[in-house]
């Protein structure tokens, strides 16, 4: 050990006195902050012939590899570096297992082990298993696991930590919980990566327990529970524990802001809204894109349209999610031109709109009755923009084209679809039949749903209604018994008020609310 400590040492010496003897490589590293100052070095490198040299081409690399550099850039000077070693395999494996295309990660490990003469180490492995998770590749990942333990490098904690975490990511729990069990003392990484699978596989409150049981707690730890309770809709839960995060003096990350704001988004809970978002502009948490849109979320499902827009027009970058989040919020808050206009400045500018923008649009399109504008959307997306649309895309255009009366227009629209039209895209169809009194088209669109979900009452309800409303009362009754007697249940109705900050659920009929029996007594008064 002590040798190879030595031996360590003496190399890292040995590089510093090499980038201390070259005035680029002494730029590169303590100047260089921007992909601009790397290509002009990395011009220098060439001039000087710098670049040939392993070590040298290597600190290019490690930079174009960085959140800082460009990683196809970084990708076409790795394919220049002749004698790529360790360090480069490791930096490039490692920068594609972080970037949107992992798979190049995997593919660049393959070639090293099969064509280079420098083989995986120690350092290697956590990168590909990363690479592995990312995609939900967890069979493929066993084998390398597999390979892992032949060579006896399964006992490496950060090795581990990455295998564990590629199981619980990928759902596949039984093998990431006898990894954990093995551990007599698992790290606090091990625990996060459990409470997270268990959390994404609906096992909240395993994961919980898991959580209680920790003996050591990071932001992290928190992170994961937090985000773990919105994930499977215990919103409320989720503040609570947030609660108890501050009590014991933990600082959340941006990451837990996330969660917490999506939480308040969904249970229309402003003052909580309100109160995070003061909390990260006083304890300067970065308006990231990612933080952006989440404030922009849940100021649009609170219903505060206005503050939404000023977050929007005041933010220091805004990403597409940002445009997307801000248009289906003006679609959803009653102002769809001005969530066309929006789309439009979208179109404008430097980014270029996605399938999430022209479903924001069509939503807006579909809510004001603009059939023209709808259709118009619907075909640039698909002539311009060559994006083929989604089954929610369809059912947008199939409300608007039904809610305007143009009922064969969208039934020829759905049967026209290269897609496979779903309960709800009939469902749509059945309402605007309700809406215009088509009851023969309404029968096709009602057994169309009852086929594809037979537990569905949706189908039966609409369809007993356009029969009420034509005065057809005996087949509307028809549709109620087939209901009871195929135990086709309606889902009640729910509600959420938020008093004093705290958020209050309310279900048609329910009695569970704590204060249930003084609600209903003041309701009979």
């Amino acid at each position: 050990m002590t040798a190879a400590i030595a031996c360590c040492s003496s190399s890292s010496s040995s590089i510093a006195k090499f980038i201390s003897e070259h005035p680029c490589l002494s730029m590169l590293e303590n100047q260089c902050t921007t992909m601009k100052d790397l290509q002009k070095l990395h011009a220098q490198f060439n001039k000087t012939g710098l670049v040939k040299d392993t070590i040298a081409a290597s600190r290019l690399l490690a930079f174009c590899s960085s959140p800082s550099g460009n990683i196809n850039y970084a990708f076409l000077l790795f394919k220049q570096i002749q004698n790529p070693n360790l360090f480069v395999w490791n930096t490039i494996i490692r920068a594609f297992s972080q970037s949107s295309d992992p798979r190049i990660a995997i593919s660049l490990f393959v070639d090293m082990m099969v064509d280079s003469p420098i083989q995986p180490q120690r350092l290697t492995y956590p990168s590909v298993f990363k690479a592995y998770a990312q995609l939900g590749r967890a069979s493929d990942g066993a084998q390398l696991h597999g390979l892992v333990t032949k060579l006896g490098l399964e006992s490496d904690q950060f090795i581990r930590n990455t295998i564990l975490h590629m199981y619980a990511n990928c759902g596949f729990l039984s093998e990431a919980r006898q990894m954990f069990d093995e551990e007599l003392e698992s790290d606090v990484v091990a625990w996060n990566s459990m409470i997270m699978g268990l959390s994404k596989c609906g096992e909240v409150e395993e994961s919980v327990k898991l959580f209680d049981k920790m003996p050591v707690r990071n932001s992290v730890s928190w992170n994961c529970m937090i985000s773990g309770y919105v994930r499977n809709g215990k919103n409320m839960e989720a503040l609570e524990l947030f609660g108890q995060m501050q009590e014991e003096g933990i600082k959340p990350s941006e990451f837990t802001m996330v969660s917490l704001l999506n939480a308040s988004g969904r249970l229309g809970a402003i003052r909580q809204g309100e109160w995070i978002h003061r909390y990260m502009m006083k304890n300067g948490i970065e308006l990231n894109v990612i933080v952006v849109t989440a404030i922009i979320d849940m100021y649009c499902k609170c219903g505060s349209i206005d503050k939404a827009l000023n977050v929007f027009e005041t933010a220091p970058k805004l990403g597409l999610s940002c445009w997307n989040s801000m248009i289906m919020g003006l679609a959803m808050n009653g102002c769809e031109v001005e969530a066309v206009e929006l789309f439009s400045r979208l179109q404008s500018s430097n980014l270029e709109p996605d399938d999430v923008s022209f479903l924001a649009v069509l939503r807006a399109c579909n809510n004001s009755g603009m059939v023209d504008k709808a259709r118009d959307c619907f075909s640039t997306m698909m002539r311009i923009y060559r994006i083929e649309p989604s089954i929610k895309h369809y059912s947008c255009l199939v409300d608007v084209l039904g809610q305007a009366g143009l009922l064969e227009e969208a039934e020829e629209l759905i049967e026209s679809m290269p897609i496979n039209p779903d309960a709800i895209i009939w469902g749509s169809l059945l309402s605007a039949c309700r809406k215009h009194g088509n009851i023969e088209m309404a029968q096709r669109a009602s057994n169309h749903m009852m086929e594809l979900d037979p537990s569905e009452s949706c189908a039966y309800v609409l369809m007993s209604n356009v029969y009420s409303d034509s005065n057809r009362f005996e087949e509307a009754l028809e549709q109620r018994v087939s209901m009871k007697e195929k135990r086709v249940e309606k889902e009640p109705g729910c509600s959420l008020i938020e008093v004093d900050g705290e958020v209050h659920e309310f279900v048609a009929s329910g009695r569970t609310h704590p204060r249930a029996k003084e609600i209903y007594s003041l309701l009979y008064e």
